[in-house]
This record gives structure tokens, C-alpha cells and sequence, in this order.
């Protein structure tokens, strides 16, 4: 089991994003729920020169807690900086898909997340992380179909469409998919499987509903999962579909759960590590179990 422990907060720093996907009065919710609590409170905004985990750097040991009111970019940012320290974290879903407020079930609405920083309202747990070549992620790595989807998402759309934007350009890369082969050295055993997809990750939550990859995936059991998908036909997005609304596993996927993965391709290829986009052609990949505190609603725990 995961290390949980209640908490009460003297000071909380929030990091704000001015660009997330929430137009709403942030600076009054915080106000407005946190009025007569005893907590004192700060806040600092993201700038195009200065990133949420540029701030959170800067805030490792001047505050109790590091609240977060941004989407899974500023959040993936955040924990990455805060990766290996003492610091806990807090967060506010601001953005479109919010996967981590949904993976720990974090209250969607900002001002009931707001009020799990409050009295016994919420406790501390330990979450796993992940080191791509010695870069810390929260979330997970995608490649193929998966990182294509993201990489080739239009901008005005996924403004004006939110989510619906990555399955409008799904359809596209999914008709254009090419296998590739992937060596891989899972746990010290080798594999080589040609796939359109190979995705490794830390969580299970697609931030779509109550969907996850693979049943069984944890995001505090200490392990990395990797899922691949053979090819890209009717036959095995229709069986991957089913898999993933009956939370039961499918032959079109392979699923390996590891402590550490390294992988090896034909060539370099661009790719999704959390919210940033990667190059390369082998990379190393490893958990790091209890990485990261976050606040989560006691009865999550």
C-alpha cells in the first residue's frame, strides 16, 4: 500500500496558467474557499519565458504546498520538477483532459478541488514516476498511432473541440499507420515485435470517462506497463475498443508490466513523453517508485 498521510497546510503556492483550457475566475475560487481557513496563500503565473516547472523550482522549500491550476501539461511540468524532493503537490484541473485529476480522483470542479486543501479534507500519497534517459514523466510514452494522433493534432481544433480533436485526427494517422519493428529489452528479456503502436506508462487513465489502457495498470504499484498494438485493421481497433470499455484484455494488444524497458528502432522517430514532443532512435526507461507526493481527496485513499 501506498504511503498516505493526512495533512494540514500553514501556506500553499498556486501556479496559475493564464493559457489553460477553464475561462473562469480562478484568483476569486481560491479566495472565495480558502476565506477563514488559516491557510495563507500565494500565486504565481506562467509566462511564455518562465514554465510551471520553472516556477515550482524556484518554490522547493519556501511553501507547505504547490498547487497547480493548469492541464496535464502544467502538471506533468510541475511533478517532474519536484521529482525526488520532499515538496507535495496539489491539483487543479484547468485544462482539456485533466488525465491526472481523473487517475487519482481529484474533483474536477476548481472550487471542490480547492476545498481538498482544507482541514482533513485531504491526504498525501506517494506516486510512482518514470526516467525517460534520466528525464522524469509522470504520465507516459507514446509512440506510433498513439504519439501521431498528438503530433499531428491542428491547434485551432483542439481549442475549439477539446478531446474530440485527437479522435478527429486519429482517424487520419490510423489510415495512414505503418508498422515498425521494436526491439525491446524488458526487464533484461529481449523482444521484437512489429507494431503501429507502443505506448509505456506510469498511468492507466486515458482521461476519456473511466477508460483505461489495460486492466491492472497502477500508478503506485511500483511498475511501468508497456501496451503495444499489432496493426491498425477494423478487426483489432474494434477488439481494442471493447477491451478498453469492458476493462478486459484483448490478443490485438501485448502487455508486459517492467521495472525497467529499453528500446531500439530502425531509425529516429519523434514521439510523445508526457506533454512534450522527443526524438530519438534507443532509448532507456525506468520507474522510480514513492517519486512525487499529491493531494488527493481522502476518500480516494
Amino acid at each position: 500500500m501506498p504511503a498516505i498521510v493526512a495533512m494540514k497546510f500553514k501556506h500553499v503556492y498556486f501556479i496559475i496558467n493564464p493559457a489553460s483550457g477553464k475561462e473562469e475566475p480562478i484568483l476569486s475560487y481560491i479566495n472565495r474557499v480558502l476565506d477563514g481557513s488559516g491557510i495563507e496563500w500565494d500565486v504565481a503565473i506562467t509566462k511564455k519565458n518562465k514554465s510551471a516547472g520553472d516556477i515550482a523550482r524556484e518554490l522547493i522549500g519556501k511553501t507547505d504546498l504547490i498547487a497547480v491550476y493548469g492541464g496535464d501539461g502544467c502538471v506533468t511540468e510541475v511533478a517532474a520538477a519536484l521529482h525526488g524532493t520532499k515538496m507535495p503537490m496539489a491539483i487543479i484541473s484547468g485544462g482539456t483532459a485533466n488525465v491526472m485529476a481523473k487517475e487519482l480522483g481529484i474533483p474536477l470542479d476548481t472550487e471542490s478541488a480547492i476545498e481538498v486543501l482544507i482541514g482533513e479534507g485531504g491526504t498525501l500519497r506517494s506516486i510512482d514516476m518514470g526516467l525517460l534517459d534520466d528525464q522524469p514523466f509522470v504520465l507516459r510514452i507514446n509512440m506510433g498511432i498513439m504519439a501521431d494522433m498528438v503530433l499531428q493534432a491542428d491547434r485551432s481544433l483542439k481549442e475549439n473541440m477539446g478531446q474530440l480533436a485527437y479522435g478527429i485526427t486519429a482517424v487520419k494517422t490510423i489510415g495512414n499507420a505503418e508498422p515498425l519493428l521494436y526491439k525491446m529489452e524488458i526487464d533484461g528479456q529481449l523482444f521484437e515485435e512489429t507494431a503501429v503502436s507502443l505506448t509505456v506508462t506510469n498511468s492507466g487513465h486515458i482521461g476519456i470517462g473511466d477508460f483505461s489502457l489495460q486492466p491492472g495498470i497502477s500508478i503506485t504499484d511500483g511498475l511501468l506497463d508497456v501496451v503495444l498494438l499489432k496493426d491498425a485493421g477494423l478487426v483489432s481497433l474494434l477488439k481494442v475498443a471493447g477491451s478498453t470499455l469492458l476493462h478486459t484484455e484483448t490478443e490485438a494488444v501485448m502487455h508486459w508490466q517492467c521495472k525497467r524497458i529499453v528500446i531500439t528502432m530502425p531509425e529516429t522517430q519523434n514521439f510523445i513523453c508526457d506533454d512534450r514532443e522527443v526524438s530519438a532512435k534507443k532509448i532507456s526507461i525506468e520507474v522510480v517508485p514513492s517519486s512525487i507526493q499529491i493531494l488527493v481527496p481522502v476518500k480516494t485513499s
